[in-house]
């Protein structure tokens, strides 16, 4: 066992959907990842691509889920934080991702290979009960968002968005951009 593999089973992620799984397979789990640096602005994905990675956020990343309108033009649809991951599409059997992924919060995160995520998925059925919990929770803020979007004025949907957004990056201040928020 290296030391970073055991520094691993001794330091709980901080990723919430990781740290829910028992020790056994969050240790599994865990030994597959790579430790990456999310990049403000980076697209980590663009829709109907080949999903090549899950990312487990960790910490104050997070990031935006958009679905592009046009060339011009996306709307965020949903934001995935430490209590999630990217790439849950793969947990239906579905390998292209339906939307654009973009960092809104730079920071930390676990990155796994798609087929790696596979195997573990197909192995740990607590990892299969904490992400259908998972899905469940992101179907329903879509929809809560898409009723947003329909109902509600531009001041109540910025607040929204920015609840959402301090929750994701666990702070009072975070970067965003005219560009993003228009």
């Amino acid at each position: 066992m290296s030391i970073a593999d055991s520094i691993r089973d001794r330091v709980p992620p901080t990723n919430r959907l990781i740290a829910a799984l028992p020790s056994k397979d969050r240790a599994r789990l865990l030994a597959t990842c790579d430790d990456v640096e999310l990049v403000f602005a980076d697209i980590l994905v663009e829709p109907g691509a080949r999903i090549r990675h899950v990312y487990f956020p960790t910490g104050r990343s997070y990031i935006s889920m958009m679905v592009p309108v046009d060339a011009a033009a996306a709307l965020e649809v949903g934001l995935v934080g430490n209590e999630g991951m990217l790439g849950v599409s793969l947990v239906l059997g579905v390998d292209a991702s339906p939307l654009r992924a973009l960092v809104q919060g730079a920071g930390q995160a676990l990155r796994m290979s798609a087929a790696s995520f596979k195997r573990e998925f197909q192995e740990s059925t607590a990892l299969q009960r904490e992400l259908n919990h998972y899905l469940y929770v992101l179907i329903a803020q879509l929809a809560q968002s898409a009723a947003c979007v329909r109902f509600h004025k531009i001041e109540a949907r910025l607040a929204r968005w920015l609840l959402m957004t301090q929750d994701r990056s666990q702070a009072d201040r975070f970067r965003i951009t005219h560009t993003f928020l228009a």
